[in-house]
C-alpha cells in the first residue's frame, strides 16, 4: 500500500511541475534573466512551494514517524558551510545552463524530451563522480 501511495504522491508532484510550466526550459531559463526578458511567473510556483513546506516540516518536526507509518528523517544540519555554497552554486549553475533541476528534468525525460534525458544522464553522472570524491576524500585513515 506504501508503494501506490508513494507512486500517486510522485505522479502528482510531476502534475504539479507540468502545470506550472517547471518542465519548460525555455520558461525557468525566463524566470532566472533579471536583466533580459524577466518572467516573474515561477516565482509564485516558488512562493507555494516554500510556503507548503515551511508548513509541512513545522507538522513534520512535532512527529517521530511520516504519514505512511515509517521513520522520519528530517536534516540536523544547521550551519551554512562551504558544501552547503558550492551545492548551491552548483545546483544554480546546472539549472542556469539546462533550465532544468531534477524533479523536472525526470518528469520531461519521461515525457520523451531529448535534451531532459541529456540532463538527466548528466546528473548521475554528477552524483557517481561526488559518491566516489566523497569516498576518496574522506576515507578514513589507518591507524598507526
Amino acid at each position: 500500500m506504501n508503494r501506490i501511495t508513494e507512486f500517486f504522491v510522485g505522479l502528482l508532484f510531476g502534475l504539479g511541475l507540468l502545470l506550472s510550466g517547471m518542465t519548460d526550459p525555455a520558461k525557468v531559463l525566463g524566470f532566472l534573466d533579471l536583466f533580459g526578458t524577466w518572467d516573474p511567473s515561477l516565482a509564485f510556483v516558488m512562493g507555494g512551494a516554500i510556503a507548503v513546506g515551511f508548513f509541512a516540516f513545522a507538522l513534520a518536526r512535532k512527529r517521530t514517524t511520516n504519514f505512511l507509518g515509517g521513520a522520519l528523517h528530517l536534516p540536523k544540519a544547521t550551519q551554512i558551510d562551504q558544501r552547503l555554497v558550492l551545492g548551491g552554486l552548483t545546483f544554480g549553475a546546472g539549472w542556469g545552463l539546462a533550465g532544468f533541476c531534477p524533479g523536472p528534468g525526470i518528469v520531461s525525460m519521461a515525457s520523451g524530451e531529448v535534451k531532459a534525458a541529456v540532463f538527466v544522464a548528466a546528473m548521475l553522472v554528477g552524483m557517481v563522480l561526488y559518491e566516489v570524491a566523497e569516498r576518496t576524500w574522506h576515507r578514513p585513515q589507518a591507524a598507526h
